[in-house]
């Protein structure tokens, strides 16, 4: 009942018309959220859900196992029908409850996120629930290539990945081109978020600058990458992966701007690359030649020597380390290589640059150095080589002491040939008057005692103020040739070894800090043997 508007109360017929109309409103509610309203059930099922099974290619697509129990084992899935799994993470759902009296609460739900770039079928899983196995059931998804025609929509962005080559041997190049095409007049609220592909069983760098183009109605963003294999076997190379900041255009502020962005996830293909061994062993693959050079023949003793070698070519030239040197008497230490890697066309080439540093007190030799590269154009191996270098150090202490050695030698020598006739003591003046020498005095004996004893007591005296004198005198030659190695261990060092070459090359307003110059060589003097070879 209800009043008109003249006061009098009209009856209406109208109340079992109302509930209708309410219980038709919920169906309407009930129905239109359907995909996302689901009644909770306790009883212990394992279901396979899909987020879609028509997608564009690239586009993520996300698995639901769902089960329901206490204690969930959910199956290892690394690969769906051939494609990676790039994500995966678990829910638990906790509704306290009693069955029997006893009480159950979890509802787990394990998701698997990939990006197809062809027709998959998702298998059957087996799930272990409380004891029990379950299976789900498979699913299909179409997927439409990004060219599709009648994806416009869906086709405004999309990531590609390629190869220049689909099988290598270990250390040959690979270039990888990974492409992220936007159509134009795409608007993007946010900058794309960018993740570069997973490189297993290979070393890798980035090749270069990103190229940004026009092709056609595309803007095309490109990166590549230089793979270099270090292990023989088959490897799935990519996906890289994306998250586009895209404006949604429902919601506008007064202005007619956006107020809210939704990230749409996105992956390129994968590739497999097959990997095999080196034919014949080779300490670089590709076509490569070699130049050395050394910027002085003739030094002073304790002064550097620094040899230059050069390697530059097609291939890579990452990872590569030219063989060091070893030499008795030589303090041998190098730089760090420079590796310049560029790209012409879908060739590599590389140039390698590294120097050694050789100090020395006497004359030495650089030994010739010799490396090998395999040439997968003709299949052979090829040999680069240094040549050998001799070094001359003015006032080598080495070559004196070598002909004072020799002299004494000569000086010394004792013949061996028995043939040889010899004469005997006794056929000389003096041995015919041995017997007529008189024993000299016992007081000339006691006499020449003492004096002895007073010598061996005063060149012991001397030797030790000598070697005091010594190391508290350091010379400077030997000083620079103690510090020399260090001189990127600190600062101080640096400064040292500049301000110890300037008054070498006949700077002579520059004075030497004695105390410290002592401090830094005490503190390295027992590290240069360790560096010397």
């Amino acid at each position: 009942m209800t009043k008109s508007q003249k006061g009098v109360m009209v009856p209406i017929h109208g109340d079992q018309g109302i509930q209708k109309l309410l219980l038709l409103i919920l169906a309407l509610c009930t129905f239109a959220n359907a995909n996302e309203v689901e009644v909770f059930s306790y009883v212990p099922e394992a279901k396979a859900l899909v987020s879609d099974t028509e997608i564009v290619a690239g586009h993520m697509v996300r698995l639901k196992i769902r089960a329901n129990g206490d204690k969930v084992v959910f199956p290892k899935i690394d690969e769906i029908d051939g494609v990676k799994v790039l994500e995966e993470r678990e829910i638990v759902v906790n509704r306290p409850h009693y069955i029997n009296g006893v009480l159950k609460k979890e509802r787990t739900i394990r998701i698997y996120t990939f990006a197809p770039h062809h027709d998959v079928t998702i298998p059957s899983y087996n799930v272990e629930i409380d004891g029990r196995t379950y299976r789900t059931k498979p699913i299909k998804i179409k997927v439409m290539p990004v060219n599709a025609q009648n994806t416009e929509d869906s086709n405004k962005f999309f990531l590609h990945l390629e190869t220049n080559k689909k099988s290598a041997i270990i250390g040959e190049p690979i270039v990888i081109t990974v492409s992220l095409s936007l159509k134009i007049g795409t608007r993007l609220s946010e900058n794309p978020i960018y993740t570069r592909p997973a490189f297993e069983g290979f070393f890798s760098e980035d090749l270069g600058e990103e190229k940004v183009y026009i092709k056609r109605d595309r803007q095309i963003t490109e990166v590549k990458y230089l793979l270099t294999p270090h292990s023989a076997g088959s490897f799935s190379v990519g996906p890289a992966r994306a998250k586009i900041g895209v404006s949604d255009r429902s919601k506008l502020d007064m202005f007619g701007r956006a107020v809210r962005t939704y990230w749409v996830p996105i992956a390129s293909n994968s590739v497999k690359i097959d990997v095999t061994k080196k034919p014949q062993e080779s300490d670089l693959v590709g076509r490569f030649t070699i130049e050395s050079s050394l910027d002085t023949n003739n030094v002073k003793a304790n002064e550097p020597v620094t040899l230059t070698v050069k390697i530059a070519g097609n291939g890579t030239l990452e990872g590569f380390e030219f063989p060091d040197f070893e030499m008795d008497g030589v303090t041998v230490y190098s730089d760090d290589a420079e590796v310049r890697t560029t790209l012409e066309g879908n060739q590599v080439k590389s140039d390698y640059v590294k120097s050694f540093t050789f100090i020395s007190d006497h004359d030495f030799t650089i030994p010739a150095r010799r490396i090998s590269a395999y040439d997968t154009k003709s299949k052979t191996v090829k040999y680069l080589e240094t040549p050998s270098y001799d070094v001359h150090v003015e006032g080598s202490r080495g070559i004196a002491a070598q002909k004072s050695q020799s002299r004494t030698a000569g000086a010394g020598k004792v013949h061996s040939d028995l043939k040889q006739p010899q004469k005997s003591m006794l056929d000389t003046e003096e041995g015919k008057n041995i017997s007529e020498v008189q024993p000299p005095p016992w007081w000339m004996i006691a006499s020449a005692f003492v004096l002895g004893l007073l010598a061996m007591y005063l060149f012991q005296y001397f030797l030790s103020t000598k070697r005091k004198r010594r190391r508290a005198a350091v010379k400077e030659s030997e000083a620079l040739q103690i510090l020399y190695p260090h001189t990127n261990r600190s600062k101080a060092v640096e400064d040292m070894v500049r301000t110890l070459y300037a008054k070498e090359n006949g700077d002579k307003t520059i004075v030497i800090d004695k105390a410290v110059l002592k401090m830094l060589v005490e503190k390295y003097e027992n590290n240069l043997g360790k560096r010397s070879k």
